[in-house]
């Protein structure tokens, strides 16, 4: 049986494997959490994208502790480590792919800012105009989108793009040097071989909650998709090489 400790230590472990990709992780987690913040709301309806076991739900509300998140993702195991370890937060199961999705978050009102990480890449193109045109439905206007990812401009402008990724690749070479974290491969071994998690593994793969490969890289996926939902701004907000924290306004 899955006990918030263990909980707790499986998602410390899935922070530290993450930051093996992202070295300036922690920082880009709090330029999100200081644009919800700006938006003036001690209370603010807060959706999460793709939220994982909850680290960046799990981090706004220890700023913002009046907030009300709502922590959407379509992976079983994850969803379970989350509410094991954060039953405060609210968590759903959701595959934001499919339409109708926004109809399981619960909501009694328009959102202000839907928020996400490292996630929205693994949804192909067309798929995630959808996302964004049903995201834009229960936002209220001057609601925010901010979207932390790996994002690549090398359609419009590769020299940029490959300075981009080297200046990436030099951060992550000064933290780690030889030692890096485990990989995101080793992460999920571990966890298939935890018997405590054998239920929500064998859920797991019936669900289709896997990863097929990143399908919306660029930059330009996010910014044309955003804007044809109706978004009326869209900008990076920060950025460390091609790792940056997109904004979009409704």
């Amino acid at each position: 049986m899955l006990t918030h400790d263990a909980a707790l230590e499986w998602i410390a472990r899935w922070d530290r494997q993450q930051e093996g990709y992202l070295p300036d992780r922690e920082e880009r987690f709090t330029a999100l959490i200081d644009a919800v913040e700006a938006l003036g709301r001690p209370d603010p309806l807060v959706i999460d994208l793709g939220c994982g076991p909850g680290s960046l739900s799990g981090r706004l509300l220890e700023r913002l502790p009046q907030a009300r998140v709502i922590a959407v993702d379509a992976d079983p195991l994850l969803l379970g480590l989350g509410r094991a370890a954060y039953p405060h937060l609210t968590f759903v199961s959701a595959d934001l792919r499919t339409s109708g999705w926004t109809s399981l978050l619960g909501l009694d009102g328009p959102a202000d800012a839907a928020v996400s990480t490292t996630a929205l890449h693994w949804i192909s193109g067309p798929e995630l105009k959808g996302v964004y045109a049903e995201l834009a439905s229960v936002l209220r206007p001057g609601g925010l989108l901010l979207n932390g990812d790996h994002m690549d401009t090398g359609d419009a402008t590769p020299a940029l793009s490959r300075l981009e990724h080297a200046v990436h690749d030099r951060e992550t070479a000064r933290a780690f040097g030889a030692n890096p974290p485990e990989d995101w491969r080793t992460w999920w071994d571990a966890i298939g071989a935890d018997p405590a998690l054998s239920s929500l593994n064998e859920e797991r793969t019936t669900a289709g909650a896997d990863h097929h490969g990143s399908e919306s890289h660029l930059l330009s996926h996010h910014v044309t998709a955003l804007g044809e939902a109706g978004f009326t701004e869209v900008g990076t907000l920060w950025q460390r090489g091609n790792n940056r924290l997109l904004c979009a306004v409704r």
